[in-house]
């Protein structure tokens, strides 16, 4: 049979080249479109940076680079060094931080830093040094109005450089601290939420409570800081308290050996700079906490020392055999009894009334004026 005047058609070649032809496109799209983020994160960073200049804070690096492609921007800052100018002016050097935000989020930066970190008055050696395993810091928000931001260190150091030997003022294995604007916050009337998280926390330089572990988490509302200029802390304070600011600890929890103490209130200053404000706490092994921050001393002075330094003149030892049993009855004039995480605890109240520290009725410290 002929097949004369029958010819087989040419198969089109073009639609087995189009997908691969599409995905270059795209390719030379993104590609460009990086280039182009990657540009204005420069010219944000250069904005930013005249921006914090003329607040004071000015920042500035050794070396700087960009990288990422193809999904992040990462802004890689060698020999960062940051100038907070005040009353002294204060120098922070850190060796290396890296900054990094997706091209699909760019309000979500995201940033890890190696430690140490240095911190100096201006044209000093250092007097602290900042120490870290992981750094790691967040906000959100960038680069209009912060939303939120978090910083969070594994086993953080704090070391004085003036102290002779040992010069380990806190360390912890974990720390962690949060913030963001609250419902309602505006910039007129900024109120902020706060998280502090503490595992493992020691500083025994710092305060002889503070020898042994701690375990913290502290939860904070705070009203009326709506300037972060750098100043010194008794003129922020003294702002601070002329705008009616406050700190409401919504909750906290802490937590040493098998003492275990939450509460909340609200605190503020007084027109002389003294702590105001009061605590409802409750606690877990209140005979330690007493003995901690010395009651027993308080016991032997004024009215109960009196009558029991009496009892010592009738009788000798029978004063001593008084100071036991007493015990239970401050316990008792402290708060209520009740029940904290299936354990016996106490609630009574913290109060501060111009710098002085009450537990229940009895003073057991004094703050000094913050301005």
């Amino acid at each position: 049979m002929s097949h004369a005047g029958y010819s087989v058609p040419r198969r089109r070649r073009w639609p087995l080249f189009l997908p691969f032809a599409l995905v270059v496109l795209l390719a030379v799209a993104w590609s460009g479109l990086w280039s182009y983020a990657a540009s204005q994160a420069k010219t944000e960073i250069a904005a930013w940076r005249a921006r914090e200049a003329q607040a004071g804070r000015a920042q500035d690096c050794a070396s700087q680079s960009v990288s990422g492609y193809p999904f992040r921007i990462e802004v890689r800052c060698e020999g960062a060094t940051f100038t907070l100018k005040g009353a002294p002016t204060l120098e922070l050097k850190l060796p290396s931080a890296l900054a990094a935000v997706q091209v699909y989020d760019p309000k979500l930066l995201i940033s890890e830093f190696t430690a140490p970190l240095d911190i100096s008055e201006l044209g000093r050696a250092p007097s602290y040094v900042v120490n870290w395993d992981l750094g790691q810091a967040s906000v959100r928000g960038l680069p209009s109005r912060v939303e939120r931001a978090s910083l969070a260190l594994d086993a953080p150091t704090v070391r004085d450089l003036g102290i002779v030997g040992d010069n380990t003022v806190f360390r912890a294995r974990h720390l962690e601290l949060h913030g963001r604007e609250a419902a309602g916050s505006t910039p007129d009337n900024p109120v902020v939420e706060t998280v502090l998280r503490l595992d493992g926390a020691v500083a025994e330089k710092l305060h002889p409570l503070a020898a042994k572990p701690i375990d913290s988490e502290i939860a904070t509302v705070i009203r009326g800081i709506n300037d972060i200029a750098p100043k010194p802390w008794p003129v922020r304070f003294k702002e601070w308290q002329a705008r009616n600011g406050q700190i409401e600890i919504t909750k906290a929890r802490i937590a040493q050996d098998d003492v275990i103490a939450t509460g909340a209130g609200t605190l503020k200053l007084t027109p002389r700079g003294g702590l105001d404000g009061n605590l409802q706490v409750t606690v877990v092994g209140i005979e330690k906490l007493l003995k901690m921050f010395n009651i027993e001393r308080l016991m032997s002075e004024g009215q109960i020392g009196a009558t029991i330094s009496a009892l010592d003149r009738l009788i000798p030892g029978l004063g001593g055999i008084a100071r036991q049993n007493a015990a239970p009855g401050l316990v008792a004039a402290l708060g209520q009894r009740t029940e904290l995480e299936g354990k016996q605890a106490v609630t009574f109240p913290v109060r501060f009334a111009d710098g002085a520290i009450f537990l229940g009725p009895f003073q057991v410290g004094q703050v000094a004026p913050l301005f």
